[in-house]
């Protein structure tokens, strides 16, 4: 059985850890994912500190594993939703969305294991100065907020940097994708768009459905002018965006047409004019399933391409 250094970090089972999406990261999802052996995140995006505790709450009743939040630096709550994750003792902080440098002493003092997402190089070490415990080295095939350079380029880079133990994320759903994250120094991924497409995540049916629909260029990116690029299934919505920067719209003006988009497509449904948030790897994607279903089939699929090329060296060696 695949076993490392992240398992022993957070006393999980597998190396297989939920991203905290926003909207669809609740107790549900969360639990299942750690009952499962993997490491639920609850999405706290820019949801309310009482949103966030009452989450907690739900999770601790769905199961006694370990389970994290993960933490937006953009949302306006963000500080009182720190309160909350000190108050409540939770297991694991993940990060996105800027530099938590300066919250990093708060949670260590209180024994909170952190890891945030970095898309640099930069980024990860001045992080591991700060002493937090590992890192999520994000590619830009992810769902959401991306950066600039993708997982496989991105990955190896930061894994050579630091000392901690390091996460893949962006572009991975399956057991192939675990199995090169750990090829190239990865203790683990993080995986979004795969568990949108399990049964115990909230999002709309046809939310889903249009996941699984989706081929290899089935996604867009939008708001470059912003400074906080997003990737999306494209629609409706992402075409409006396109065309707006096109015309040289401002900064303030697609900040205002995004408002509430989110929510108007991943949880009401609306997949034309709502923000449908998707991975590249969507392509890749063709059911939905239980969410100990999927890390179980993930970790088998890597076993049996590790042991594939195990095989492939030793008839190499042989030949």
């Amino acid at each position: 059985m695949l076993r490392t250094a992240i398992c022993d970090l957070f006393n999980i089972k597998y190396p297989v850890i939920q991203g905290g999406m926003a909207w669809l990261s609740t107790a549900e999802l969360v639990s299942a994912v750690s009952e499962a052996g993997g490491l639920g995140i609850i999405g706290a995006g820019s949801s309310p500190p009482a949103w966030v505790r009452d989450q907690i709450h739900r999770t601790r009743q769905l199961t006694s594993k370990p389970f994290g939040v993960n933490l937006m630096l953009m949302s306006p709550h963000c500080q009182e939703v720190i309160q909350v994750i000190l108050e409540e003792g939770v297991d694991v902080v993940t990060t996105g969305g800027g530099n938590p440098g300066v919250f990093v002493p708060r949670f260590k003092q209180a024994g909170v294991k952190v890891m945030p997402v970095v898309s640099s190089v930069a980024l990860g070490r001045r992080l591991e100065r700060l002493g937090v415990d590992a890192l999520v080295a994000e590619g830009m095939e992810s769902g959401g907020h991306i950066g600039e350079t993708t997982t496989m380029a991105l990955l190896p880079q930061v894994v050579s940097s630091v000392d901690i133990p390091v996460v893949a994320a962006g572009g991975i759903a399956d057991g192939r994708g675990l199995a090169a994250a750990l090829a190239l120094g990865a203790q683990g991924v993080q995986m979004g768009t795969r568990f949108v497409c399990s049964q115990e995540c909230i999002a709309h049916p046809k939310f889903k459905q249009k996941v699984v629909e989706a081929r290899d260029r089935a996604t867009a990116v939008s708001g470059q002018p912003t400074g906080h690029p997003v990737r999306c299934l494209e629609n409706k919505l992402t075409r409006r965006f396109l065309a707006m920067e096109r015309a040289g719209a401002s900064a303030k003006e697609l900040e205002e047409l995004g408002v509430g988009k989110v929510e108007l497509g991943v949880i009401e449904g609306d997949v034309e004019n709502g923000s449908l948030l998707a991975g590249q790897i969507a392509g890749l994607i063709k059911d939905i399933k239980p969410a100990r279903a999927i890390v179980e089939d993930i970790m088998a699929e890597a076993e049996a391409a590790i042991a594939g090329l195990g095989r492939l060296c030793q008839g190499q060696a042989g030949g």
